[in-house]
């Protein structure tokens, strides 16, 4: 029977319905990390632990990728039904910015400082026929 699960366990709450990122915050100097790290980064301390990193933020910067991913983030897609899709930073609560696919694939659709969410998509099937899963946001308010 096939399943639903994550492409890379520990970047997201699963099967959480209000998922949100997983990522680390030092215990020492405070800064955050994503994805988890066991050190940190800015002051090189050991003393980190996991932290919710939460599910919203605001776009930072975008751009259209209108080339297929590589592994491990290639799609069921092939070169004839390929979409380009957009990527960005987005900017957390805490202040990390994270790169994420988005769900918008147009300049139309795009605005820095815009509020974003986010959501779980399929990426592919695996051999076994499960659905494996990865995050990425989307806009926060539906435009009209």
């Amino acid at each position: 029977m096939s399943e639903a699960k994550p492409l890379h366990e520990g970047l997201f709450n699963w099967p959480d319905p209000a998922a949100g990122l997983i990522g680390s915050r030092c215990l020492d100097c405070g800064e955050h990390a994503f994805p988890s790290q066991s050190s940190c980064r800015a002051c090189s301390s050991q003393n980190t632990v996991l932290a919710d990193l939460g599910s919203a933020g605001t776009l930072w910067t975008w751009t259209i990728q209108s080339f297929m991913p590589k592994a491990p983030y290639d799609t069921d897609e092939t070169p004839e039904t390929f979409t380009p899709y957009g990527v960005g930073y987005i900017e957390l609560a805490c202040g990390l910015k994270v790169e994420s696919r988005l769900r918008e694939n147009t300049p139309e659709q795009l605005n820095i400082g815009m509020p974003m969410k986010m959501e779980l998509i399929t990426v592919r099937q695996n051999e076994d026929g499960d659905e494996l899963l990865t995050f990425q946001f989307c806009a926060a308010k539906e435009s009209h």
